[in-house]
């Protein structure tokens, strides 16, 4: 798999589960209510959501890769301290995925800095 498509998958993950937020679907409606979280933090999270796929498509790739390990963490938290371990998979392979993009761009731009530097 390129590189780029496990961005295209996450950004299609991060919009769909941000949406289904924003709009509030009922299965997570029940899922912040099961959790104990206010509603205000699902949309606020929806929002983050939303905001980091779109921005996983432009220039801040690095930095939003970056903030949404950040936020994947607490989805991780979250589904750990809930035993729902299906779903403490799934958020934990989206956290890996997050953190291998940010990994990638860093790698990509010390390449990119030695390529100048020899070529100086």
């Amino acid at each position: 798999m390129k590189r780029i498509h496990l961005v295209y998958l996450l950004f299609v993950i991060f919009l769909l589960s941000g949406s289904a937020k924003i709009l509030a679907l009922p299965f997570e409606l029940a899922a912040f209510a099961r959790w104990g979280y206010p509603l205000w933090f699902m949309y606020a999270t929806g929002i983050a959501e939303v905001v980091g796929a779109l921005l996983l498509l432009g220039p801040m790739r690095r930095p939003t890769a970056a903030a949404l390990t950040v936020l994947m963490l607490g989805a991780v938290a979250t589904h750990a301290l809930h035993s729902e371990w299906p779903m403490l998979i799934v958020a934990t392979l989206i956290l890996l995925a997050c953190a291998w993009v940010f990994r990638w761009q860093i790698s990509d731009q010390t390449n990119d800095d030695d390529l100048a530097q020899k070529s100086s």
